[in-house]
This record gives C-alpha cells, structure tokens and sequence, in this order.
C-alpha cells in the first residue's frame, strides 16, 4: 500500500498518485491497481470513472461505514480500480477517529495487487490512517515550504512507531533553471541536499514541473495519463523511471518486465495504445 501524503497543497499528490496508478497497471496487466482519495474533490474520480455515478452507488463513504471496501471498488479507465470519492469529507473524517481502520479495511479486502492511497494537504484523521496502513509514504517536496511540511510526515511516522523509514522524499515540481535568491544555487540541488542532511529516505528520481501536465488536468475537465499523452517530454520519462525506482524498492521490479504489452490498461474508446516497452523505453530513452 502506497500513500501520497504532505500537510501542503499544490505540490502535485493527486497527479503523483493517479498516474503512479497508470504507471503500475501498464508494467504488467496481471498486477491490480488500486487507487482511493480521501477527500471530497473528486479528482481520481475524474481521471479514471468511464461515467457519472449510478443513482445508489456505493463510495468511499459507505465502504468505511459498513469498515469494507470491495462493494464500492468499480472498474476504471486504463484498466486500474478505484474507489468513487465521498460527498463530504468532514462526514468521513467523523468515522476516522482510529488511525488504524483503513489497515484493518485493507487487510480485510486483501488486494492481490498495489493499493495507491491519495490523501488531503493536512494531518488530520484520514491521512493517519493512510500513513498507519502504507508501506511506502511518498511526499512530494517541490520548495522549501514543502519541505518543512514534509518533516511533520516525517516526525508523525516516528513518533507513532511507525518509522521513518516508511516515507520517502520526491522532488517534485522542479524547474531546473530555479535559483535560490542571494546563493545562486539551484533550487532542487539545494532541496536535495537538506533531504540528505535530515537523513529522510528519498527516491533518486525528480519530477519536473510541466505545462503539459498542466494542460493535461485540465482537458475538458477530465485528466489524461502522462503515459498515454506526454510521450517524449521529459516527465513522460521521469515517471517512468520513478515507477522503477518505487517498484525496485517493494521488491516487484523482478516479477514486472517491461516489455509486457498494456492489455486491459489501455485507456477504454481511444486508438490502440502503442506496446508499453515502445512507450517506457522511449522515456528511459532507450
């Protein structure tokens, strides 16, 4: 189980987690993705829903009602599972007093695949219990402020018990021409050096800022995949190498070869999507 987490918004978690999401399920369509956001926004529900809900479907608010998930789980575009958003969040929230009922839920489902949790820009009820169930705590750090957020993440993981080691440090957002004002040092070589010296786990792989994810989110109100619409930009190959780097650090790399085909990922009424090892390779550059 993944959670994408930081008490600040603005820092890309929801585009972090959705196309992780996209990411995962294209390396291998035997793999089940998972994706679930605990807020009101409906953004994943955006990305991935084929249609408006049906008039009595189950979402995320009765799953946690009824403390189980598989009624609410549907079937989404790219061939990855999600979970329809709640209506109101601070009703949730009321039923999240235990940072442990998400975990229990989890277990209970016993998902066969990856479990991708998005979570709102706060520490409150609902994202304890995505960082209480997670094995890997992603926290997206695209400037300093983040980074301070970021040591709360950090500090809840240790001081709960649950260690430090569960979160991982990205850089995200990153304009490699930024400069720190009155140093000249370059923002993200700067962030990353504060990361190393907190000692706080991180992944190798940045992402950088790009007008084409930008104009992605917003294409007639319905997000589209980097994987499927941004081929060749220099996102479209970061992702795919921090896909790697997070599945290396699971353990998964070895049973995932990238030159299996999309299958049941590829996006439902468009062209036939061109074979993963053409799309990945083509952003490692290989």
């Amino acid at each position: 189980m993944i959670a994408v987490s930081s008490n600040k918004g603005g820092v890309g978690k929801t585009t972090l987690a959705a196309n992780l999401a996209v990411y995962l399920r294209a390396l291998d369509e035997d793999l089940p993705i998972l994706v679930l956001g605990l807020d009101d926004q409906g953004s994943l529900d955006r990305m991935f829903a084929w249609g408006p809900p049906a008039t009595g479907e189950a979402n995320l608010k009765h799953a946690w009602a009824e403390r189980n998930l598989e009624r609410a789980i549907r079937m989404g575009e790219y061939g990855v599972h999600y979970v329809p958003s709640p209506p109101d969040a601070v009703a949730l929230k009321a039923r999240a007093e235990d940072p442990h009922t998400l975990r229990r839920m989890l277990e209970r489902l016993a998902w066969k695949g990856v479990v991708i949790v998005d979570t709102k820009s706060d520490l409150e009820a609902l994202t304890r219990n995505a960082l209480a169930a997670a094995d890997r705590v992603l926290i997206p750090i695209p400037d300093w402020a983040a980074l301070l957020e970021a040591e709360k993440a950090f500090d809840h993981l240790e001081a709960t018990g649950l260690g430090r080691e569960r979160g991982r440090a990205v850089l995200s957002l990153v304009d490699s021409r930024t400069r720190v004002e009155g140093e000249g040092a370059h923002l993200v070589d700067v962030l990353r050096a504060e990361i190393r010296r907190r000692g706080w786990p991180s992944y190798r792989t940045a992402l950088s800022r790009s007008p084409r994810v930008e104009a992605l989110n917003s294409a007639g109100g319905r997000p589209r995949a980097i994987l499927h619409h941004a081929q060749g930009t220099r996102i479209h190959k970061e992702l795919a190498e921090l896909t790697r780097e997070l599945l290396e650090d699971l353990g998964f790399a070895k049973d995932l070869p990238l030159e299996r085909g999309f299958g049941g990922s590829r996006p439902r009424a468009a062209a036939p999507a061109p074979s993963l090892k053409r799309l990945l390779l083509r952003g490692l550059g290989g």
